[in-house]
Formats: C-alpha cells, structure tokens, sequence
C-alpha cells in the first residue's frame, strides 16, 4: 500500500520494532486459527500509545479495528484494512492489587486475573477462570459465565477516545447488558480496569475455579481452534440445545464444524476458511428455525473485508 512505508516511519518514532507487523496473517492471532491478513498489526504499550496511533489514524485517514486477545472474532479471508490494534498480555497486561480493588491493563488474560484475585484472597471474579479472553475483550462483551458477569465486578475503566483523549466510565456508565457495552458504539479503547471484589477464604476461591475449570474441560471442545460460544443464548434457552435437538452435531462445511462435544461451538478442524465458519452459521440458523421456530443470532464478533 502507498502510505504504509510513511505510516511505518511514523509508528518508529514512539513503538519498537516487534510492536507492528505489517502484513500480519490474522490466523496467526486469533483463536480461531482463521482469517486473512490485516494491514497493519499495533501492539501498544501504554494508553499513550494508543492516543499516538489514534492520532496517526486520522492524519492518514485509515480504518481502525480494536482487539483483545482475538478469541471472540472471525476475521473474513480478505483480512483487515487499515489498522489493527490488538491488546496482549505481553505488551498490555499488567495487573496490581489495592486491599479489594484489582487495577488490571486492558492485555492480561481473563484466566491469569482470575488467578490474580485468587493469590489475594478476592472473590467475584471466579466465574472468569476459564473465558479465553482479555480482561479487554471481557469489557467490550460484558462477558458472562456460570454465576457471574463482568457487569458485576467493574468500578470503573479508563479508554481513549477515537481522537486519541483519555476518558473515565464509571461502571454505570458502560450500559452493560448480555453480551453488550458502551464500546460497541463509541470506538473508545479500552486501557484500564478498576474491578471491585470482595475478601474471601483462599481455599474456598480455588476449589470454585477448580470446579468451573472441571466442568468447561468436561463440556467444551478446548482442543480445537474456535471463537468460542457461537451464538448469543436466546431468550428462554440454550443454543446448544436447539443445535443439538435439531441433530447437528458433527454438521460439516469444509473444515468448519458444529463440535461434537458442545453444539454450541463451531469449531475448526484444520484449514477451515472463515467462508467455511459464515456458511456453516447460516445452515444451523436455518435448520434450527425450521425445527423449533426460533432465530439464532452470531455471539461471534464478524470483522473485515467481504
């Protein structure tokens, strides 16, 4: 692309090297294994950071696609334009504890939050063991399982404005709903959050992430790529259990596939194109519909080019 030798030169003046990849193959960073290549990748570092990119954005008047840890998204096979921020634990993840309070940067995954709250005896976030997401990404889905939700836990959070200013959203603020936030329609990005636990007894905290830990490994197929849960649950009940009773486990579209394990997961059994995961999606919503009535809709985040 003609701006991207100018754009990089930019990007040298503030990131490091291994902090943007141009080119980058989307399947080697979401955890559906699936996707082509986004034109740019940004790891930032700091909100500053990601004030700067925002800024360099506009000046180039670029697309601009915000990530977590890429576990709640397809990405189309024609990749991403423009601009893709993606928050990892590497670059974006640290975490600190004040009495009941955990202060966590948008990177870090749910699951080492989770064992965060647990090393100091605070409760609330035991629900999160096992999401494959960022705390990030958590926010942005108000992410939900067993007998909690992120709606629960936030104080407040920190995020940059798409014109790169720093803003605060109390947790009332972020009109938090099943599978929904603020950020859905803002385009803020999101840095920090302030979770409100409480104090509890370190054994009793563990032995809950063992038991939810226990009962995911037990249901869900973690062995093969996917973007988690499929569909959002519709009202009244489960859409593994439409999807099951309508006999689709196994379904199969190249190498997309209802699980075997959890009908509620379409799941890559290797080389499956996002293609594939769309056509699929749309065969179960179809036979669902005409077995029980009811339309299913994507709980998976669908990006990039068609």
């Amino acid at each position: 692309m003609f701006w991207e030798e100018s754009f990089g030169m930019q990007l040298e003046k503030f990131l490091q090297k291994d902090q943007f990849i141009f080119s980058a193959p989307m399947s080697e960073h979401t955890t559906f294994k699936i996707g082509g290549a986004a034109d740019v990748l940004i790891f930032p570092s700091s909100a500053e950071e990601v004030s700067k990119i925002f800024k360099l954005v506009e000046l180039f008047s670029l697309p601009c696609t915000i990530l977590g840890n890429g576990s709640n998204v397809l990405v189309r096979d024609k990749g991403i334009r423009g601009v893709v921020i993606k928050f990892t634990e590497k670059f974006f993840g640290k975490m600190r504890c004040e009495d009941n309070k955990l202060f966590i940067c948008a990177g870090a995954k749910l699951k080492n939050a989770a064992n965060f709250a647990a090393e100091n005896s605070l409760t609330g976030l035991e629900f999160a063991c096992g999401i494959p997401g960022s705390i990030g990404g958590a926010i942005f889905m108000n992410a939900g399982a067993y007998d909690g939700e992120m709606k629960n836990v936030i104080e407040n959070v920190k995020a940059v404005t798409h014109d790169g200013n720093f803003v605060e959203f109390s947790g009332e603020d972020l009109d938090l709903g099943y599978r929904h936030s603020i950020f859905q329609e803002n385009n803020c990005a999101i840095c920090e959050v302030e979770l409100h636990l409480k104090h509890g007894n370190i054994e009793d905290i563990k032995n809950k992430m063992a038991d939810f830990t226990a009962q995911r490994e037990r249901r869900q197929p973690l062995d093969m790529p996917s973007a988690g849960s499929t569909f959002k649950r519709p009202e009244g009940n489960f859409a593994g259990t439409l999807i099951d009773m309508a006999g689709l486990k196994g379904l199969k579209i190249g190498g997309a596939m209802v699980s075997e394990k959890h009908a509620g997961f379409v799941v890559n059994t290797g080389g499956a194109t996002a293609q594939d995961v769309l056509n699929l999606i749309e065969e179960v919503k179809r036979q669902v519909n005409a077995v029980h009535g009811v339309n299913l809709s994507p709980e998976v985040r669908i990006i990039g080019e068609e």
